[in-house]
């Protein structure tokens, strides 16, 4: 499957992992280094390995998995090794991960020594199609997510399906969450496509391929997020909130698709109520959606917990809290505020829905 071009570096479709082994003897680094949590280290690293047996000079930062982790703490953690195993600027950071690997890991590599090199490979559905494409890093402070970062862009972004093997359903139904975004957000043929899937485990490379081509074509229009970049926000404002509240407070918490798919449906709730979108295109937004995603019980009273979470929310301006919301399925309007009183309004309008 032909490569993708995004500004400086390319994502690569690679069964096979060779084109790692061939960056690195491009870069011709001092050191290796492969970043991993515990989940991938013990179930991703030895397909790594298994594929491109010559890679063997390599060092391990393990850091522990979950969203609650992605912060400072641990990112000093990660400095601290490539301190202590004397990496220089020649060196190379790979992250071998999901989500919260690829954010801090890139963020740690692209402030260390000011930046040194790094490459992204994702292995989960999230982080193939979302998280490891389009430069952004980032770590959280406390309930406010990817409040710390940089715009950095790696070397390469390596995409292989084998790893997708190695994750349980729940993951693979998180990242699908993400795809559905893109296509609202972007594509209307390619939602249907997606949504006509039985399953979200049914998804083909060639689908991934499509759902990365939809977002590496909004960020090279706007790679810094001064404008139509923040349609891939679709669903994340309420979301975010909606994620962070549960890893406080929830003994099971949600993953992150599970919230954006939350957010979605109240924020299509949003778009209706404004008038943007038509009540056909809202209830068919909302009917695909519950499809794959089991309805998440939303506690009664967390309103204003919630609201003071999105005040936070990076894409704010001048006190108000904006929205990306579609006008019609395959196309996202940005900069768009509403009044507290109807976030609450979709909130309650999610807990009334049948599950």
């Amino acid at each position: 499957m032909n490569p993708i071009q995004s500004s400086t570096y390319q994502v690569y479709f690679d069964h096979s992992l060779q084109v790692l082994q061939d960056i690195l003897q491009q870069g011709n680094y001092s050191k290796v280094f492969i970043i991993t949590d515990e989940n991938t280290g013990q179930f991703c690293l030895p397909v790594l390995q298994d594929k491109l047996p010559a890679l063997d000079n390599f060092d391990i930062i393990e850091i522990p998995y979950g969203e609650e982790n992605k912060n400072i703490d641990y990112c000093i953690g990660i400095w601290r090794m490539l301190l202590d195993f004397e990496a220089d600027r020649n060196a190379v950071v790979i992250n071998l991960g999901g989500g919260v690997v690829t954010d801090m890991g890139s963020f740690a590599a692209s402030t260390y020594k000011r930046g040194i090199d790094f490459i992204q490979i994702p292995t989960t559905l999230l982080s193939q199609v979302d998280a490891s494409v389009g430069g952004k890093t980032g770590i959280d402070i406390e309930n406010v997510k990817n409040i710390i970062g940089t715009f950095a862009l790696p070397q390469a972004v390596i995409i292989c399906a084998d790893f997708l093997k190695t994750l349980p359903e729940r993951q693979i139904i998180s990242g699908f969450a993400e795809v559905i975004k893109h296509g609202i957000i972007a594509d209307a043929a390619y939602y249907q496509d997606i949504i006509s899937l039985a399953h979200a485990k049914d998804i083909s490379t060639a689908q991934i391929h499509a759902s990365v081509a939809i977002k590496n074509k909004v960020v090279l229009e706007d790679p810094f997020e001064k404008g139509l970049r923040k349609i891939l926000n679709f669903g994340h404002t309420i979301g975010h909130a909606v994620e962070s509240w549960s890893l406080a407070h929830d003994s099971s918490p949600l993953l992150h698709g599970e919230a954006i798919a939350v957010g979605m449906i109240c924020e299509s709730y949003l778009a209706h109520m404004t008038g943007i979108l038509e009540e056909e295109d809202f209830k068919t937004i909302v009917q695909d959606i519950l499809k794959f995603f089991p309805k998440y019980k939303l506690k009664e009273g967390i309103e204003n917990d919630l609201l003071a979470i999105m005040q936070h929310d990076k894409k704010n301006s001048a006190g108000n809290i904006n929205f990306s919301l579609p006008n019609k399925i395959g196309n996202c309007l940005y900069n768009q505020v509403v009044s507290k009183d109807l976030m609450i309004e979709s909130l309650a309008y999610y807990r009334s829905l049948n599950s």
